[in-house]
């Protein structure tokens, strides 16, 4: 077996070398302080795209997190080339799944972010990352402008709470407005978000955002949400159950969490990275309540350099089966933890506007469980919400392309006015 403590060695060595090298547009938004109104755009590249019709940039605009500290998030943004229609074109703001925790792991950050989505586990996938914006040709064909977030942390400075779905919530939310500012894409103020995963999540988190959304004096007022499409979405507030927090709760829920996900290393990393990125959300909290010394500080090494798969992989390579060792043997502060999660994740807030969630049966990834609770709650809460399971037996990793033809023709009959049709009567019996 190898040596933990050789292994933590090799890392305390490898320090002062491991920061990966960021591209110009990234880098020099690592010492700009964020200021400015929500959704401002504060830098702005044009780039390639082979998308027939259209054109690209990079964007870096101003975003804030869970407890309103104002941010920079970086974005991929693809709009038709040729004048708007009258009343400027609708938005399609696309909130990615986990890609990672460095600064170098923001989707548009790759050579040609400018396609239909790509994932990297695919036979057809050419990176080491997915990246991308699913639909892309289509939405582009039938007139709309699409902007991916990469997320705060992911590109644009600060540390990435990863999963604090109310913070990447908000993220989508201003990618929208910064898009609509933008005059060369020709975008209106009306706006649908469509997310997998990690932004699955947030796109029901943004969801809850009336007052968010609602806000007067950003870059772009009065964008209007007509409605959200979330795929596998893994809402971590659900983690509780809706449950009234006490002591027994949160140590239960904590332990049930870190026990669950550390089946396999790259779960592990998941879980891990959450905890990292929760702490960043809220400093009062500590990660020494639920790592090790070490487990500090290697995942804090590894978080702060390296994106999902890489960093998976790392921890495999230094730790084998070995890598719960990393967890504290009984964690602390779990009351706190536990609250914390509530308060990142999706707010108990009926949502702005029709929300259709979409599944797979196989998804080990993001539990349905997560979304059946989601459509429970929000439907308890008179929400608009239709939650589907998809055909066949697909897993986490193909949800977003059996999804596609469904969500397609679910936006073009939002854009056209018609109503939304929910399964709220029976959101109690629609499987896990």
């Amino acid at each position: 077996m190898r040596s933990v403590t050789l292994a933590f060695a090799c890392f305390a060595c490898a320090s002062a070398f491991a920061e990966p090298a960021l591209s110009p547009f990234y880098e020099s938004l690592q010492a700009i302080k964020p200021a400015g109104k929500l959704g401002q755009v504060i830098k702005k590249e044009q780039i390639k795209t082979s998308v027939k019709g259209a054109q690209a940039w990079r964007i870096a605009y101003i975003s804030s997190d869970v407890n309103e500290r104002p941010t920079i998030s970086t974005a991929l943004v693809v709009a038709p080339i040729g004048k708007a229609p009258t009343g400027g074109r609708p938005i399609m703001a696309w909130s990615h799944g986990t890609t990672g925790t460095a600064q170098g792991c923001g989707p548009s950050q790759v050579v040609n972010p400018a396609v239909p989505l790509n994932q990297y586990f695919l036979v057809n996938g050419n990176s080491w990352t997915d990246y991308g914006l699913p639909g892309l040709e289509t939405f582009i064909k039938e007139g709309y402008v699409v902007v991916g977030t990469d997320y705060q942390g992911l590109g644009g400075g600060g540390r990435h709470e990863y999963l604090v779905s109310s913070t990447q919530g908000r993220d989508v939310i201003n990618a929208a407005r910064a898009v609509a500012s933008i005059q060369e894409t020709g975008a209106g103020h009306k706006a649908l978000v469509y997310g997998w995963s990690q932004g699955g999540a947030s796109t029901i988190a943004a969801a809850s955002l009336p007052d968010y959304i609602a806000k007067k004096g950003t870059a772009a007022d009065g964008i209007e949400f007509l409605g959200f499409v979330a795929m596998a979405p893994g809402d971590m507030a659900s983690l509780t159950g809706g449950k009234t927090l006490d002591q027994a709760t949160a140590d239960k829920t904590i332990g049930d969490f870190a026990a669950g996900f550390s089946n396999n290393v790259f779960n592990f990393t998941h879980f891990a990275m959450f905890m990292w990125g929760t702490q960043a959300a809220f400093p009062q909290l500590k990660l020494t309540d639920i790592f090790t010394d070490e487990g500090v500080k290697v995942l804090d090494e590894v978080f702060s350099n390296k994106c999902i798969h890489v960093a998976s992989d790392t921890l495999n390579y230094a730790y084998a089966s070995n890598y719960t060792s990393l967890l504290k043997e009984k964690p602390s502060n779990t009351l706190a933890w536990a609250k914390s999660f509530v308060q990142g994740g999706v707010a108990p807030v009926k949502p702005v506007a029709p929300v259709v969630v979409y599944w797979g049966s196989k998804d080990v990834v993001a539990p349905p469980a997560m979304g059946k609770f989601y459509h429970e709650q929000m439907c308890a809460l008179g929400g608009n919400v239709e939650r589907i399971q998809l055909p066949g037996e697909q897993t986490h990793f193909s949800t977003p392309s059996a999804s596609e033809p469904l969500y397609l023709a679910w936006i073009r009959d939002r854009l056209a006015g018609k109503p939304a049709t929910n399964n709220c009567a029976i959101a109690s019996t629609l499987g896990s």
